[in-house]
């Protein structure tokens, strides 16, 4: 079982505000993981590269609230298959909350020459 398997689905960590392009879940995902190290680094800008797609997320560092979901900002400048796009989505608390809750990567093992 890989590790993509035991990942929650992308509309548990995110919540899409505006996209101008369909978004598959492997984009949602690229998208999850740039917004994801943005906020636990407090970094403003990251550059993404996935199945593909290419682009950059943006912190635009405000919380928003609409309705029961609420959570970090960002936005997304994306280039794919279709065409350029722009992405509005919000890191969802809820997916906040799993994302600390997963272990860390055991690491790599060593190999003696």
């Amino acid at each position: 079982m890989s590790s993509d398997d035991q990942s929650p689905p992308y509309w548990l960590l995110i919540s899409v505000l505006f996209s101008n392009q369909p978004l598959s879940p492997s984009l949602a995902m690229t998208l999850h993981q740039a917004a994801y190290e943005l906020h636990a680094r407090g970094d403003g800008a990251k550059q993404v590269a996935g199945d593909m797609m290419s682009g950059r997320v943006v912190n635009l560092r405000k919380e928003v609230s609409f309705g029961g979901i609420s959570g970090p900002a960002f936005e997304a400048e994306i280039e794919t298959e279709r065409g350029s796009g722009a992405v509005r989505f919000v890191l969802t608390r809820q997916g906040l909350e799993m994302m600390k809750q997963q272990p860390a990567e055991p690491p790599r093992p060593k190999y003696l020459n």
